[in-house]
């Protein structure tokens, strides 16, 4: 099904162009070319006719078979100056019958023959199934209205995307859908009933459609390195969707977190919002690459600083590959022990010399921030190339603690503040006793 957007404002027709040197026809050749209906003019329907009259009581238009009706000047009021400007003599034009007056004289209605025009288009669009394109005008506690060409249509609170209702501030109608007042909504209709003037639009029935064409406008308007406001929409064991305005993006499961996670709902859950960074642009592939990571401060480099090649740390030993063992130091990061860095003997597996949960005194060997990477040797613990390197860590360890010492044996000395000790008052004395000196 080809998809169809038609925007309001083509819903005019075009003009025709004029052919430089014809002479103008005259009313009676414009009569005569006219297409008119031999049938009785009959109240309710839309006929097409020529004006042969504009004029203080209205607009004289020729129905055929010697018959004019009379738009009434006070509806030419609730035209546009646009519309107002087609009504000239000769001029060939739809008009709506609303009534017979008492001379039998047809009164009519331009007006109301646009707006059949367009209830007549709003069953087309509905019939095909067709995209239509709206922009909200306001909102109720119902839901939102939007503009058809000259009618108006309603999209009801349980037609609008969740995603598209959470953007605007609100999952149910408030005062913060005042942000959707002139947003581009994409639509399917799915009621027409011109007789009850309802015209029911559905963002759901065009999910599918709306959801491409966010997406190519979405991907047409971000770049790699753009910060955006989103929402998480959904959680899968590969990573999360977040929606940008209608549209998702994915930020991988290894672009949630430094730490490591197992799933994406250890640290989010559906209907968050978060910020996150486009990593990755893809038109043909239709994709947009997340990042919330990378918004963050790497721990990992944080705690590589108090670390240095040559160092001896203690760690535990979390798993063990066929290539080597995993270990977690003391502050929290895992390095590898290469098997050729375990023993000195030639082994087939670590679990020849190591077991899981062992807590064994590594060396480290080798410090890869870029890479996030610790190397670690077991063998190498003992090894007389990093004596020298011992003996100046283990004399600024004991300098350190040293430091310590005499910092927490001076506060002990510092004397405390002196409380000032009231004097003794002296006993009154007893009757018959000479005071003190």
């Amino acid at each position: 099904m080809m998809m169809h957007a038609l925007e309001p404002a083509s819903f005019e027709p075009e003009p025709q162009a004029e052919e430089e040197g014809q002479p103008e026809p005259s009313m009676e050749e414009l009569l005569q070319s006219a297409t008119f209906t031999s049938a009785p003019i009959t109240r309710g329907r839309v006929y097409r006719g020529v004006i042969t009259t504009v004029g203080d009581q209205g607009v004289w238009v020729n129905l055929g078979s010697k018959v004019d009706g009379l738009i009434p000047a006070e509806e030419l009021e609730g035209l546009s100056e646009e519309e107002r400007a087609k009504l000239t003599e000769g001029a060939e034009v739809s008009v709506f019958v609303e009534r017979m007056d008492a001379n039998g004289t047809p009164q009519l209605s331009y007006r109301q023959a646009l707006e059949q025009e367009d209830w007549d288009k709003a069953r087309e669009f509905m019939e095909k199934g067709e995209i239509y394109r709206a922009t909200i005008e306001s909102y109720n506690k119902g839901g939102v209205v939007v503009r058809f060409g000259r009618l108006r249509g309603f999209v009801p609170v349980s037609h609008i995307l969740r995603a598209h209702r959470v953007m605007w501030g609100s999952v149910t109608p408030s005062p913060a859908w005042k942000n959707a007042v002139g947003d581009e909504i994409v639509t399917k209709i799915v009621e027409v009933e011109p007789n009850r003037r309802r015209l029911i639009l559905s963002e759901r029935a065009a999910a599918r459609e709306a959801r491409e064409i966010l997406k190519t406008k979405l991907l047409e308007r971000v770049q790699v390195g753009d910060v955006i406001e989103g929402r998480v929409t959904r959680l899968t064991n590969f990573g999360a969707f977040v929606d940008l305005g209608g549209a998702d993006g994915l930020v991988h499961l290894s672009e949630i977190s430094w730490e490591h996670i197992r799933h994406p709902s250890d640290v989010l859950e559906e209907g968050q919002k978060v910020t996150v960074k486009v990593i990755e642009v893809n038109p043909e592939r239709r994709r947009i690459g997340l990042s919330i990571r990378q918004l963050q401060e790497d721990p990992w480099k944080v705690k590589a600083q108090q670390l240095r090649v040559g160092q001896l740390v203690r760690g535990t030993i979390t798993r063990l590959e066929k290539y080597g063992a995993f270990a977690r130091l003391e502050n929290g990061l895992e390095g590898l022990i290469h098997i050729s860095e375990i023993s000195h003997r030639r082994i087939e597996h670590p679990r020849e010399v190591l077991q899981e949960g062992q807590e064994i005194t590594l060396r480290i060997i080798r410090i890869e921030p870029d890479r996030r990477r610790i190397g670690l040797s077991v063998k190498k613990v003992d090894s007389l190339a990093y004596a020298d390197l011992d003996l100046q860590m283990a004399l600024e360890e004991a300098e350190a603690e040293l430091e310590a010492a005499r910092a927490e044996a001076a506060a002990e000395e510092a004397p405390a503040a002196e409380t000032p000790v009231p004097a003794e008052t002296p006993a009154e004395p007893a009757e018959g006793e000479a005071p003190e000196a």
